[in-house]
């Protein structure tokens, strides 16, 4: 009988360090899944914030003069003497536009001019709605769907064309 508990209590003290091996090897993957976890949380945070950083609007200068009337980001055409009234990008987008000619501007491609990833549907959306705001405001038309061109020029009195876009 004494033997038998002996080999009993060898084969206990054996499984005992065995899941003691065990455990150390399960403890040693389980830190290195939360550090793996760790970076992949950083990460996102990062890309987040990037992302909020490209979306968030840029901070303006406050002018000393009062604003007249209400401030549009994109002003009507009609109100303006030339593109050098629009933001750097929206004179990129009618510069584009201009370069297109007849074929019209995409908002695929107005995200690449634009600097934006043409491959995220949101971005290409975001393009879409800035070419969609030019035309409200009357810098481009949209005669066929999602092809954004320069209106025609409009006639003076006198048969001359209007300035400014192009120019």
């Amino acid at each position: 009988m004494r033997a038998v508990s002996e080999a009993r209590r060898k084969a206990a003290a054996m499984r005992v360090e065995d899941l003691e091996a065990e455990l150390e090897r399960v403890r040693a993957a389980l830190a290195d899944a939360e550090e793996v976890l760790r970076r992949r949380v950083i990460g996102l945070e990062q890309y987040l914030e990037a992302l909020a950083e490209g979306d968030a609007p840029a901070v303006a200068v406050v002018s000393q003069r009062k604003p007249v009337g209400p401030r549009r980001a994109v002003p009507h055409r009609q109100d303006a003497a030339g593109t050098e009234v629009l933001s750097v990008d929206y004179q990129a987008l009618i510069a584009a536009a201009v370069k297109a000619g007849a074929d019209g501007l995409g908002a695929r491609r107005a995200a690449v001019v634009l600097g934006w990833d043409s491959a995220s549907a949101s971005r290409v959306e975001g393009a879409r709605a800035r070419l969609k705001r030019l035309v409200e405001r009357g810098w481009l038309v949209e005669e066929k769907p999602g092809r954004f061109t320069l209106p025609a020029p409009d006639l003076d009195a006198d048969g001359a064309g209007r300035p400014g876009v192009g120019s």
